[in-house]
């Protein structure tokens, strides 16, 4: 129980370091979906693993109703991981998340085949996962790689590279225009919609160099 209690502790404190709009220990606790979503999973995970099988699921699937967070019980999640916003986030079943990640919401942690084994993602320490993208099969994401918004990502990704587009592609360097790969990453360009898209999309684009300024 320490652990646990130990554990969200950290949870927490890694939003109000992360996320701006976070103003007080409480206020993460009680109005924050993701962090919801992480406790539930930590009960749900250790019945898991007990053997509790019927009763993790049904944890989950209520996880699922009052967050919008879809995690399978089976799911291995670190310390510190922080999914923003969170709505329509799905993580499968043999998919597992290092620490310190962060993951926004849309994102899907999926699987390519109906054979058992391996078949969801890996991802290392303090990956970013940008809204809407999507990590298909039982690849590797390496230690601070970053993906970017509405990516489907069909092949590893080395540590501290950045990958965009459908499918995919790594940048070489982080020190493209990264207004143009962000751009990008949604299929259009500045010019391809009316104003209002656009200032709603660079918004998220400053919230995501934010991040990068960090590496």
């Amino acid at each position: 129980m320490f652990e646990f209690i130990k554990n969200i502790k950290q949870d927490i404190n890694s939003v109000l370091q992360k996320d701006p709009a976070a103003h007080s220990f409480l206020e993460v606790l009680f109005c924050y979906q993701g962090i919801h979503a992480i406790l539930l999973h930590r009960i749900a995970h250790n019945l898991h693993r007990k053997k509790f099988i019927l009763f993790a699921r049904f944890i989950s699937l209520f996880n699922r109703w009052l967050t919008g967070i879809e995690i399978h019980p089976a799911a291995k999640i670190g310390n510190r991981v922080f999914i923003d916003h969170g709505m329509g986030v799905v993580i499968g079943e043999t998919a597992e998340i290092g620490d310190d990640c962060t993951i926004y919401q849309g994102v899907t942690l999926g699987g390519t085949t109906l054979n058992n084994g391996k078949r969801h993602p890996n991802l290392g320490k303090g990956v970013v996962v940008s809204a809407g993208a999507k990590i298909l099969g039982g690849l590797d994401i390496g230690d601070y790689a970053i993906i970017g918004a509405n990516a489907v990502v069909i092949k590893s990704v080395p540590a501290g590279k950045i990958a965009v587009g459908i499918p995919a592609r790594i940048l070489e360097d982080k020190k493209d225009n990264i207004d143009h790969i962000l751009f990008e990453s949604y299929g259009i360009t500045p010019n391809s919609v009316e104003e209002e898209p656009i200032q709603k999309i660079t918004a998220e684009i400053e919230k995501i160099k934010k991040i990068l300024s960090q590496y």
